[in-house]
């Protein structure tokens, strides 16, 4: 979402953009990560071959921002003199005021660089947790949420547009509004995008364990449009682990949400994220994450290995999980969680579902449940007999699956 408002001022003063496009540009924007090691090596490599473009005169201004730029910034300077400008994560008019343009009203322009029937509508700014392992609060700040009119009047702006799925992110949604009144205000902001014509489905992305709402889970369960899914990163299930994380709950907290989560809607896909390699993580504590992750059976689940992030608590503990345990033990779970959706997707054969139709391929039309969130979820294939289109709903029929992807057939009802 920040490139997509930078890139929405850009065009207001004349700017022609290209979204990672072949051939030569005047300038060049690079909108950083920098959370996990993976990603800012991706970063920097991505900086350096546009350095060097910019040496044989293939492109013109390299501008570097995001969260690595806000992180290092000093130290980048020195590293990659020839970066003509660097910006941090909250800059986009400064930018925009480098590039010699009028900045006045165009601040909240905003380019789409999803397909045009989806969208993400990022709530707040920033997180207020003390995780031990996580930058983020030294990159973004403190938690800042967006005001519910400012928010209902963007999703106004994107349902005009042709958004027809809104997906809600934060680095904590649990924790919206409560830096505004002082307590959760979630409930409260997905009542006024639900009033939104145009938007049929909301998708939520990112809640932390603490205090979800028992407010938010009925209104989950009550409200149509509000998408049965949650994506809920846990990290871990250990006492001791989640104690040295700071994660502000325990083994027993987790199960209950669980149990109230599946209790009040009893459809409810859900997403998390599991962290393996965290200093002092033994055989003994990852077998319990194992066997967690067996009994829970999330509909979703990723894995990432512990890097040391500067600056934060836990990289006093130093780094003591070598690092092919660590790739092993991500293996073995992405492993078991691959039967768990094998056996997941296989229960739906036979049943009618209905999709967001995302694009269009060569033998099929691929689109999405309810269930399965762009890029990261699975994908529904299904067969070419009639004509659908990108942003149309559908309602198909499951006929086989595998552990990433279902296939069906349209009977030609559209919803």
């Amino acid at each position: 979402m920040d490139s997509e408002k930078l890139l929405g001022q850009l065009p207001a003063h004349a700017f022609n953009l290209e979204h990672e496009g072949s051939g030569s540009a005047d300038i060049v924007i690079v909108n950083t990560c920098g959370f996990i090691q993976d990603a800012k090596e991706e970063s920097i490599d991505t900086i350096l071959e546009l350095v060097e473009a910019r040496k044989a005169g293939e492109v013109g201004q390299v501008l570097v921002t995001g969260c690595l730029s806000q992180r290092y910034m000093e130290e980048l300077k020195m590293e990659i003199p020839e970066v003509d400008a660097w910006f941090g994560v909250h800059e986009p008019g400064d930018i925009v005021e480098y590039l010699k343009v009028n900045h006045h009203d165009k601040q909240d322009a905003r380019l789409l660089s999803t397909p045009s029937h989806f969208a993400y509508l990022k709530i707040a700014e920033g997180c207020d947790r003390t995780c031990s392992f996580c930058a983020i609060p030294m990159i973004r700040g403190s938690y800042v949420s967006v005001a519910i009119e400012e928010l209902v009047s963007e999703a106004e702006m994107l349902s005009a547009k042709g958004v027809k799925e809104l997906i809600v992110i934060a680095q904590d949604i649990s924790y919206y509004g409560v830096d505004i009144s002082g307590k959760p205000m979630l409930a409260e902001l997905l009542r006024a995008l639900c009033n939104i014509d145009g938007i049929e489905w909301i998708r939520l992305h990112y809640a932390y364990p603490n205090h979800f709402s028992d407010e938010t889970i009925r209104l989950m369960a009550s409200e149509p449009k509000i998408c049965k899914y949650l994506d809920i990163p846990l990290q871990h299930i250990n006492d001791d682990l989640l104690k040295s994380m700071r994660r502000g709950h325990n083994r027993e907290n987790i199960f209950a949400l669980l149990s109230a989560l599946r209790n009040q809607i009893p459809d409810l896909a859900l997403r998390t994220t599991m962290m393996v390699g965290y200093p002092g993580e033994t055989r003994e504590m990852f077998q319990e994450l194992m066997d967690f992750v067996a009994e829970v059976r999330f509909d979703r689940l990723g894995v990432f290995t512990y890097s040391p992030e500067e600056g934060t608590r836990a990289y006093e503990l130093g780094d003591p999980v070598a690092e092919e345990l660590k790739k092993e033990r991500a293996r073995d779970i992405m492993e078991l969680q691959e039967s768990i959706s094998l056996e997941i997707n296989q229960s739906k054969v036979g049943k009618t579902f209905k999709v967001l139709i995302d694009r269009e391929e060569v033998d099929y039309f691929v689109g999405r449940t309810e269930y399965d969130s762009p890029e990261v979820d699975n994908e529904v294939l299904i067969k070419k007999e009639g004509p659908l289109v990108p942003g149309q709903f559908a309602r198909v029929l499951v006929t086989a699956a595998d552990a990433f992807e279902l296939f069906a057939t349209w009977d030609g009802d559209s919803l």
